[in-house]
């Protein structure tokens, strides 16, 4: 049997364990989106039961993180992977990371939504509304983006994260610059850290997006 003969095999296995990560990766990416969405509701539609179920989703997202970690380690070390595949694991590795820091920020939005449950909704809730729903789309395009291999949406994800940062500066200037503050100020730190957390979300659905671009065509962004 010639040595070509003798690959065929390892390769198509290679490719379909190769397969199975990228599915894996989408399956991370669905359950951060559902945590998002259960963030929202915890903050905004004040359900404490939507609160209350993030830790438990937020524990089957790092497992999966765990596991995809492990098998995209297993394929470099136990494979021959091109550069194009050596390109393709290393940023499903920093991709997951980015969801993984996505569902925990999912999470402490829950942590804060129980804080602020006691207190009035705020004017300022409505416009971090609109920053939370930014920040959703934008994952769910990165998340699209990696679906399709399409480098040119995964780029465009960049583009709304200024938005979220106009979000974040006039709901800080507002919240920071109130003189008729009455009662403990607990329910603006809630907030503050709310569109900070917000923020950083952003960041990490940009860097999504970068990363498929990189996988498809080998340059950084």
């Amino acid at each position: 049997m010639s040595t070509l003969e003798v690959s065929r095999p390892t390769r198509a296995y290679f490719e379909r364990q190769l397969r199975s990560v990228q599915r894996d990766v989408l399956r991370m990416g669905a359950l951060v989106e559902r945590s998002c969405l259960l963030a929202r509701k915890a903050l905004f539609e004040r359900d404490l039961e939507a609160a209350r179920h993030l830790p438990i989703q937020d524990k089957q997202i790092d497992q999966l993180y765990r596991q995809i970690e492990v098998e995209c380690v297993n394929l470099m070390a136990l494979q021959s992977p091109v550069t194009q595949d050596l390109r393709l694991l290393s940023a499903m590795m920093q991709l997951v990371r980015d969801l993984e820091r996505i569902g925990d920020y999912a999470q402490d939005l829950g942590e804060i939504a129980v804080k602020l449950f006691p207190y009035p909704t705020h004017a300022c809730m409505a416009r971090i509304l609109q920053m939370t729903d930014r920040c959703r789309a934008m994952l769910a395009m990165s998340l699209a983006a990696l679906a399709d291999l399409d480098a040119s949406a995964g780029l465009e994800v960049k583009l709304r994260d200024d938005a979220v940062d106009s979000d974040y500066e006039e709901v800080y200037s507002q919240l920071a610059h109130q003189t008729n503050v009455q009662g403990t100020v607990e329910p603006i730190v809630l907030m503050v850290l709310t569109i900070r957390y917000l923020e950083r979300m952003a960041d990490h659905a940009t860097n999504i997006g970068k990363r498929v671009a990189y996988i498809v065509t080998g340059q950084r962004s």
